[in-house]
């Protein structure tokens, strides 16, 4: 079905999800909250439709970004769920389908998990209409279909951020948001984390409510079972909401296809059920038949359980045995349904975990995703008019393609091969394999733990099983990993996928630690490919090891372009042998899987600078190439061993080796080069690897500061300098804790401190041997003296930029100025020469008086950056979408001896719609001032005003 254009949600009218009244602009003003509440409190008061709402300034971005924004005149009024408090169902109903439509917007822009979150637009609605949170708890497992929440916990503004770099999350994280009360990123952990929640409220006299979503799949898991058995044994107050979207085996979702909830009689029961005064007649009937006890009780019992399975159906039943009041299953699209069952068991007096289950359709109001809801699970960049995704140009295939090939390649040859995966199909590209082998080919669900002592009992009968789970999640099933399959050597093969940094998916997807924790085993051989047809060796290899398991890791992307073997059949390598790859001399790189990539960069960089190095590629971290190490530590000073892991890594296996080989007594410099000791926060890949110091650049730049050869022999690349100034705060201190030894070194470097220098302050800038900067130093001895140069003149221009704000502050109306006095700060900027940085540091702060903002923008403009610059300053500092109230008056012209009337102009504007020219005129008279003889022009905050501006106010100055 060919959908219409974006210009407006024609995605959502063509289901018929867009009701007329979205189409409104304006809503009614009768409705209000307690006038108890504190002023942010309030629902904004949109009856004004001519005057933007300073609340909602912050959501209104302009630019690109958002040009063909679907209109959401309700959405545009919710900052926080206290504002939907007083909203009628009808206008719940709105704001779910405008909701939908901004989710379907902004995941267009940046990507991301786009199926789930559509499916549980209603429910969020309803969850933030009926309670109150922060206080109350909202727990959402895995994550990934938390967009609608974060667009209605103050969020809205940030979601172009999402997943990138300092942006928002792509799951809950508890940092983010107080609304956040729990991170997610791994599936089936809310139960329990919910429980725990509850019993600690008990304990301290609490009253908060406790709502744990869970589903997509999380309840194939076995935790989520241990949380519910728990939770019926402790009895305490909390709610489980079992999101069905056909993707768990209840009996929406038989092998006979799905049943869901439709029509009156579905609807009136799942009231039934909620309804309180049900729940205290079973809980009184429980309490006196438990006291009559014998017979009579297990007869009561059976007459429940007979009544519970008429009104509720065979999904009761073991929801029921587990302690579980059952509510269900309700259609969670349905407003009316879920407020109205919401605010029952809220409202009940009973006590004890109540498990609402609502059948939800993933993709939910756009057409595209429903019909597809596998391809968009989660998506890249899309056209939401023709669902179309803009895939990426590589001519190369991702790793996870190039593996499932190599694994089919063997399966042809070897009947005995079988792969097993969790719930990841597409994830692993199993997939291919399935299609090809579909009954060699097992998903056991998101059940890593399952999945493991399954492949450990498949190879007990002599099958060659291949375990292909993502390397974070393989953190959940480490007890089965050494006790079912490394302490009784059983043949399984690990593929781990995503290994190292995963870009967008942000730390709990991270595959850092897999190396640490599978190295250390005994039996267990571990490897690592440097590109795409070494994975295809390595398939090869783990498949003829027969006698003790092997793992192997790859990462997220595609691959560099290497040629692959014959027919994609790889070639067993043998077991523990590493190669060279670059002879060299003085310094060795040995580097361990994708590493080895980024060591041969350094070496390139370093060869360009008449330093010729030997680059070696580990394969094994074990057992180790033991010659090679050996060979490599005898013939260099430095040995430098690479790896995208934690610390405890293939680096740490290597020291040992050298220190019991007394290969550490002579001469050798050995450094490691891994992850840093914390968790990376989501960002593209590249912003992650300069943050984690493994660049190419990186290992250059220590290998030369380990032979003594000068640092400003490497120029650090210029997208990386200006990144970590924008660390820099007053004090010059870096804002990253727990730095790689990388960082710490570069810290001290001119190779940094020069060029950030430069970079801020061009027009002091010169060095023309006089020392003009380096007045203390000798003319061959400025190593060192650049970040001394740099943290003075930081001081100075933080003092003169001081100067500015007292200015300012201090005028007698502090919240309003007059033009000859912004004019007046705007020239003595001028004349301090403060640069951008200096403006952007200290006075592009959202803390500032947004006149201060003013006065930085009309000085950056007419002195020193483009308009785009500018505006990128303020977006980074947030304060783009400040407001601020400007009033000019424009004396009367003359005409026949009479002066007409003066005109007086009031207006209320962003700084951003200044800086792009949406409101030239304003900026025009903003920068001609009192210089023009008949205008006159004063500037305030817009809580200064309170009536439409008249000549008087501003004619006597």
């Amino acid at each position: 079905m060919a959908l219409s254009a974006f210009a407006f949600p024609s995605y959502i009218i063509a289901k018929g999800v867009l009701t007329d009244s979205c189409k409104q602009t304006s809503l009614s003003s009768s409705r209000s909250l307690a006038t108890d509440l504190p002023s942010p409190c309030r629902r904004p008061n949109n009856s004004h439709s001519n005057r933007k709402v300073k609340v909602n300034a912050s959501l209104v971005e302009k630019g690109e970004y958002y040009s063909n924004r679907p209109p959401t005149p309700l959405l545009d009024t919710i900052n926080y769920p206290i504002h939907m408090k007083n909203l009628s169902i009808k206008e719940l109903k709105q704001l779910s389908d405008e909701l939908r439509s901004d989710v379907i917007f902004n995941v267009s822009k940046t990507g991301g998990h786009l199926g789930s979150s559509l499916g549980v637009v209603e429910l969020t609605v309803a969850l933030h209409y009926i309670f109150n949170t922060p206080q109350d708890k909202i727990l959402w497992d895995v994550g990934h279909q938390s967009y609608p929440h974060k667009i209605l916990t103050g969020r809205r503004g940030k979601m172009p951020t999402m997943r990138q770099t300092n942006g928002l999350s792509g799951f809950t994280k508890r940092g983010e948001s107080e609304h956040d009360c729990f991170g997610t990123g791994h599936s089936s952990t809310t139960i329990s984390a919910g429980l725990g929640m509850a019993v600690g409220r008990d304990l301290k006299g609490k009253s908060n409510n406790v709502v744990a979503v869970i589903g997509d799949g999380a309840m194939t898991a076995g935790q989520a079972y241990e949380a519910m058995n728990n939770a019926g044994y402790l009895d305490s107050d909390m709610i489980v909401i079992l999101n069905d979207n056909k993707q768990v085996s209840l009996p929406t979702a038989t092998l006979d296809g799905p049943s869901p909830p439709v029509g009156a009689l579905s609807s009136a029961l799942s009231r039934l059920q909620s309804n309180p005064a049900l729940r205290e007649l079973r809980e009184v009937a429980k309490g006196v038949t438990k006291q009559i006890g014998g017979p009579m009780h297990q007869l009561a019992a059976k007459v429940d359980e007979y009544a519970r399975g008429m009104i509720s159906g065979t999904g009761s039943t073991l929801f029921e045995e587990l302690g579980l009041y059952y509510i269900g299953p309700v259609d969670g699209h349905n407003i009316d349904d879920m407020v109205a069952i919401l605010k029952e068991v809220k409202s009940a007096r009973t006590t004890g975990p109540v498990l609402i289950h609502v059948v939800t359709e993933k993709g939910r109001g756009y057409p595209y995703a429903e019909r597809a809801d596998d391809k968009y699970h989660g998506v890249v960049k899309f056209d939401p008019a023709t669902g179309k995704q803009f895939k990426s140009s590589n001519k190369t295939q991702s790793y996870t393609t190039y593996f499932a090939e190599a694994l089919v390649a063997e399966a042809e040859v070897d009947k005995d091969v079988v792969a097993i995966h969790a719930a990841m199909g597409g994830g692993t590209g199993l997939n291919l394999f399935q299609r090809r082998f579909p009954t060699r080919c097992f998903d056991v669900g998101i059940a890593e733990q399952h999945a493991v002592t399954f492949a450990a009992g498949l190879a007990c009968e002599g099958l060659k099983p291949f375990c292909a789970i993502y390397s974070s999640f393989m953190q959940r099933a480490y007890d089965q990993v050494v006790h079912d399959v490394d302490l009784q050597k059983l043949p399984v093969r690990f593929a781990m996928d995503r290994a190292g940094l995963v870009g967008a998916d942000g730390p709990t997807h991270c595959g850092a630690f897999d190396v640490t924790f599978m190295a250390c085993l005994p039996n267990m051989i571990v490897m690592a490919p440097s590109d795409e047809a070494e994975l295809f060796h390595m398939v090869a290899t783990a498949s003829a090891i027969d006698d003790r398991p092997s793992c192997f890791r790859y990462p997220r992307g595609n691959g560099i372009g290497v040629a692959l073997p014959p027919g994609n059949k790889g070639i067993p390598l043998e077991v523990g042998k590493g190669r060279i790859l670059k002879e060299g001399e003085r310094v060795a790189l040995l580097g361990y899987g994708s590493a080895v990539q980024s060591c041969l960069g350094a070496a390139v960089m370093l060869q360009e600078r008449g330093l010729n190095i030997t680059v070696a590629d580990a394969r094994f971290c074990k057992p180790l190439d033991r010659a090679l190490i050996r060979s490599l530590a005898k013939s260099h000073e430095v040995l430098i061993t690479v790896e995208e892991g934690s610390i405890g890594g293939f680096g740490s296996h290597v020291v040992q080796f050298l220190a019991l080989d007394g290969l550490l007594d002579g001469k050798l410099k050995w450094r490691p080069m891994v992850l840093p000791d914390r968790y990376i926060d989501h960002g593209s890949p590249a912003d992650q690897m300069a943050e984690a110091g493994l660049m190419p650049s990186h290992i250059a730049a220590t290998a030369l500061n380990l032979i003594g050869a000068p640092w400003e022999a490497l120029a650090l690349p210029h997208d990386i300098i200006l990144k970590i100034g924008s660390y820099l705060e007053v004090t010059d201190l870096c804002a990253l804790s727990s730095c790689s030894r990388f960082w710490r070194e570069l810290c001290g470097s001119d190779i940094l401190w020069e060029p950030l220098f430069k970079e801020r302050w061009p027009l002091l800038s010169t060095f023309d041997g006089d020392n003009t900067l380096f007045p203390d130093a000798q003319t061959d001895e400025t190593s060192q003296e650049w970040r001394r140069v740099y943290v003075m003149q930081h001081m100075e221009m933080a003092s003169r930029a001081s100067e500015v704000i007292a200015f300012v502050t201090e005028w007698p109306a502090a919240l309003s100025l007059e033009a000859s006095e912004y004019l007046h700060a705007v020239e003595t900027m001028s004349s301090m020469r403060l640069g951008f940085q200096d403006v952007e540091m200290f006075l592009f702060k959202p803390n500032l008086s947004v006149l201060l903002n003013l006065v930085g923008l009309i000085y950056c403009i007419k002195h020193l950056k483009p308009r785009e610059q500018v505006l990128d300053g303020m977006r980074r500092r947030g304060v783009s979408e400040q407001l601020v109230w400007v009033k000019w008056l424009t004396l009367g012209r003359w005409s026949r001896g009479r002066r007409m009337r003066d005109e007086t102009v009031s207006r209320q504007v962003s700084l951003a719609d200044v800086v792009t020219g949406k409101e030239e005129t304003v900026l025009r008279v903003l920068q001609r001032g009192v210089v023009h003889e008949v205008l006159r022009v004063c500037i305030s905050t817009v809580d200064l005003v309170c009536t439409p501006c008249t000549s008087s106010t501003i004619r006597n100055y």
